[in-house]
C-alpha cells in the first residue's frame, strides 16, 4: 500500500497501543509525529524507534485536554511537515484521573474523561482538516465494549466520554466525505502493554487468563503491534470506501456471549 512520504500525527505514540501504531506506519515510511504529555524520553526512544525503520519525524508536546495546547500542537505540525495525511486520536489520561464509579466521580474526573475524548476530538479534527487534502484518514480510538456496556462502575466517565467520540466520528464522517477524507473509530479488545499493564498484578492475571482460554477464540490479548497493523490498513487507498464506522480489533472477543460459558460457546 503506497503510503510513503505520507505524514501522520498520532496522540499519546510515546508508549503503548499509540507507539505500536506509530511503528507500523514508520515501517510504511510515513513521517511520524510522536505525541507525548509527560513523559518526554519515552518520545523520543520512539522517535528513535522510528528512524530505525527507514522514516522521520519529530516530537511535540501537548495537553490533549487544552484546546490551546491542541492548536500549538496542530501549529507544530504544519511547521514540520507542511500537509497531513494520518490523524489518531489515541491519548488519554491516567486511569486515576477519571476512574470512579457513578455515584462518586467528581465533576472534575467527568471533564477530564469528556475533555480529553470527546472536546479533544473535535478541536484535534477542525484544526486537522485545514492541512488535509482528498485521501486524508482520520482515526479515534475507542474502547467500544465500554461505552455500551455498565457493569465495569469506575469506568463510568470514560465511558461515557468514548461514546460520545463515536458519535463525533460518525458526523465528522458525513461532514468529510465529499472531501475524500474518511473518519472511524477503532476499538480494540484489551492488549498488552496498554490500561492493562496499569492494574493491580491479580486484576491482569484475571483478564489474561480469562481471554486465553477462551473469552478471545484467537486464544491471546491484543498487542499495540497488531493495532497497528489495523490502523495501517484504514491507511491505505484501498479503504477509501470505509467511513462513519467503530472496527474492534479484539481477536473475536466481542462476538462472545456473556450469558454462556466460553468452553460451551467454543465448542
Amino acid at each position: 500500500m503506497p503510503l510513503d512520504g505520507k505524514h501522520a500525527l498520532i496522540t499519546g505514540s510515546s508508549r503503548g497501543i499509540g507507539r505500536g501504531i506509530a511503528l507500523k506506519l514508520a515501517e510504511h515510511r510515513v513521517g511520524i509525529a510522536v505525541h507525548y504529555y509527560q513523559n518526554e524520553r519515552a518520545a523520543n526512544d520512539t522517535l528513535a524507534e522510528v528512524r530505525k525503520r527507514g522514516s522521520d519525524g519529530f516530537v511535540v508536546q501537548a495537553d490533549v485536554s487544552r484546546p490551546d495546547e491542541i492548536k500549538q500542537m496542530f501549529r507544530k505540525v504544519q511547521t514540520q511537515f507542511k500537509t497531513l495525511d494520518v490523524f489518531v486520536s489515541n491519548a488519554r489520561p491516567e486511569v486515576p484521573a477519571f476512574f470512579q464509579a457513578p455515584l462518586d466521580i467528581t465533576l472534575a474526573q467527568w471533564d477530564t474523561a469528556f475533555d480529553s475524548q470527546a472536546k479533544a476530538f473535535l478541536v484535534g479534527v477542525r484544526e486537522a482538516i485545514p492541512l488535509m487534502s482528498g485521501g486524508g484518514r482520520i482515526i479515534a480510538l475507542t474502547y467500544a465494549e465500554g461505552s455500551r456496556t455498565g457493569g465495569l462502575q469506575p469506568w463510568v466517565g470514560m465511558g461515557s466520554a468514548k461514546a460520545a467520540l463515536e458519535s463525533l466520528v460518525r458526523y465528522f464522517a458525513v461532514a468529510l466525505a465529499k472531501r475524500g477524507i474518511t473518519v472511524n473509530a477503532i476499538s480494540p479488545g484489551w492488549t498488552e502493554n496498554s490500561v492493562l499493564n496499569t492494574l493491580p498484578p491479580q486484576a491482569q492475571d484475571l483478564i489474561r487468563n480469562w481471554h486465553v482460554r477462551g473469552w478471545t477464540p484467537m486464544g491471546r490479548l491484543g498487542t499495540p503491534e497488531d493495532v497497528g497493523n489495523v490502523v495501517t490498513l484504514f491507511c491505505s487507498e484501498q479503504a477509501g470506501w470505509i467511513t462513519g464506522q467503530v472496527i474492534y480489533a479484539d481477536g473475536g472477543a466481542s462476538l462472545m456471549n456473556p450469558e454462556v460459558p466460553p468452553e460451551i460457546q467454543l465448542g
